[in-house]
């Protein structure tokens, strides 16, 4: 069962993601009508499905984030950096 220790977490501030674990937090750059992320539907290894809210739609819209190539663009080892992350969860703490 996944406890904090191996919780990751995502948000966004403006049109920025943040993806933070432990003490890495990554941002890039979203869509440009990005409001807020909901809910995590999925997490896989890097990959994730979220339900999303942008300002053209007034419902939820599930999007996809792929984290290794952001994570290859930062010269970070993904597997490393990935493998002990057991869920994401969204929180605007």
């Amino acid at each position: 069962m996944s406890n904090a220790g191996n919780t990751a977490y995502l948000s966004n501030e403006g049109r920025y993601t943040v993806f933070r674990f432990g003490d890495e937090e990554l941002r890039f750059i979203g869509p440009y009508s990005l409001e807020r992320y909901d809910v995590v539907t999925e997490w896989d290894k890097g990959y994730i499905v979220v339900m999303t809210k942008y300002s053209h739609s007034e419902q939820l819209i599930e999007e996809y984030i792929d984290l290794i190539p952001v994570l290859r663009d930062l010269m970070m080892d993904a597997k490393t950096f990935l493998d002990p992350i057991g869920k994401v969860e969204v929180s605007y703490v």
